[in-house]
């Protein structure tokens, strides 16, 4: 039974108060993780959000309107852009080499766009036959899966200050709303946007303990920090704390890092090697990924995005070029986002216009510092507990692919195929190639994964199973005769 949709891609909301609702909605969705890349690596989080939006627009432009897709920065490159800042430096050059995310990230696009071409030219069956269902249905549930200790962490406050049962009260209140507005609000509007309930509620609840937990001193009920918006109100007021113009000030912490200039001119391109081998390897797993992703958007909205409109060639080239883009805006790759396809999946609303909207605003978010503030205060817990829900979407989505694909899991190869990819992706193995302490190339677990169904459906594949029901149906007739 195919899945119903509210509003398709083509359709636009009804109402205005709809469509701008659907699109908060995507961006709460994609805001955690779209700062946390900027975070661990040091980078200017409204130059990621500007990216993320700008990235997005270019990506519906090339795709003709046809692919609901958002793209937002890229975990997969963590350890390459970690690598990357602190190679191809001349001696005297103590900064941060910002030059070797722009060129790591620009190869990146270069790669996705020859692909595409190669695609364009001899088609995707090659690609159907290196990646059937039984490959990419266990990567997606790695992919939710693996997100997993994440959630958690989140939800109990440990990634930040320390395991809090406040904290999972907050976060389980906002995945309660949101599974509530769901469910239970079935034709109505709260149906169409339970994540924003469902954060809206936890922030709420949050709020009122911190509030006591002022009042009465007590750290252990101060569930929001509020330290962002103290910043830019009471530390440093000025003409920045509401327009962030400092994203076009050369040299500054906040600009977009091709205005890096003291940090890009000492670049050594006798380095262009190491960063190639950084880059490149990581853009051959994404681009699995961006199947994979596709893939299961695809089960969504019943189109099939690759082999139909708009096309593989299409949706890379426009991921790809994209990623050169935000590599030279804020030094991280672009790429579609799981938690924005889990929205569209639970919400029935694909409209194109409503993520173009949702781009939009991003954008606009990434100059007016009191919102991208205040978006900063968003507790963890709250954006855990939601994604109790987000990431489960997508690993469930790997098991409807096996089902809708018809997928025989009574067949061993299959079992075995599945069984590899799935301990091996959420086991966290992965290959260090050079240095362990400090390796040259990374393979992420998800890469080893996939890189092992791949290898192990190709071998087990080599020799085709021999037809049994005729030689036993002789074997009866026989018998028959004797009698």
């Amino acid at each position: 039974m195919e899945n119903k949709l509210i509003y398709d891609v083509e359709e636009k909301p009804e109402k205005r108060s709809q469509w701008l609702l659907f699109s908060i909605q995507h961006i709460l969705a994609m805001l955690v993780a779209c700062i946390t890349v900027p975070i661990l690596t040091g980078l200017p989080i409204a130059a990621t959000l500007v990216s993320a939006g700008i990235g997005t627009l270019f990506y519906i432009l090339v795709t003709n309107r046809k692919s609901p897709v958002f793209l937002s920065s890229s975990f997969a490159y963590l350890s390459p852009m970690s690598s990357a800042l602190a190679v191809g430096l001349l001696h005297e050059n103590t900064g941060r080499n910002y030059m070797a995310l722009i060129l790591g990230m620009i190869l990146v696009g270069l790669v996705y766009v020859i692909v595409a071409l190669v695609i364009r030219a001899v088609g995707t069956s090659w690609i159907n036959k290196l990646l059937p269902p039984i490959v990419v249905g266990p990567i997606i549930m790695v992919i939710g899966l693996s997100l997993a200790g994440s959630a958690v962490s989140n939800l109990t406050a440990e990634a930040t200050s320390g395991y809090n049962l406040i904290a999972i009260l907050c976060g389980l209140i906002a995945l309660l709303a949101t599974a509530m507005a769901c469910i239970f609000g079935k034709g109505k509007m709260i149906s169409l946007i339970p994540f924003v309930i469902g954060m809206v509620c936890g922030y709420l609840a949050a709020l009122i303990f911190t509030i006591f937990g002022t009042i009465f001193d007590v750290a252990y009920l101060k569930i929001i920090d509020f330290s962002p918006l103290k910043a830019i109100f009471v530390d440093d007021f000025g003409i920045h704390s509401i327009i962030n113009y400092r994203l076009f000030v050369p040299n500054n912490a906040e600009s977009f890092i091709f205005l890096r200039f003291n940090e890009i001119k000492d670049f050594d391109f006798g380095k262009i090697g190491e960063i190639i081998l950084l880059f490149v390897p990581v853009s051959l797993v994404t681009i699995c990924e961006h199947i994979g992703d596709h893939k299961n958007l695809g089960n969504i909205i019943n189109r099939d995005l690759l082999n139909d409109e708009p096309g593989m060639s299409k949706t890379l080239i426009g991921d790809g070029v994209a990623t050169a883009i935000s590599g030279t805006l804020c030094g991280a790759a672009n790429t579609t986002y799981g938690e924005n396809v889990a929205v569209i999946g639970t919400t029935k609303v694909a409209s194109i216009s409503v993520i173009s909207f949702a781009a939009i605003l991003t954008i606009i978010i990434g100059f007016i510092t009191p919102f991208t503030a205040l978006l900063a205060t968003i507790p963890g817990c709250i954006t855990g507990g939601v994604s109790l829900i987000l990431y489960g979407f997508i690993a469930s989505s790997g098991v409807k692919m096996l089902i809708s694909e018809k997928v025989d899991l009574t067949d061993n190869k299959n079992i075995f195929i599945a069984s590899v990819i799935l301990i091996a992706g959420i086991g966290g193995l992965k290959l260090l190639f050079g240095n362990a302490l400090n390796p040259v190339i990374t393979i992420s677990p998800i890469a080893v994964a996939m890189i092992l169904g791949i290898l192990l459906n190709f071998i087990l594949n080599l020799k085709k199973d021999k037809p049994v029901e005729e030689p036993i149906k002789e074997e009866v007739q026989e018998a028959k005769e004797e009698e």
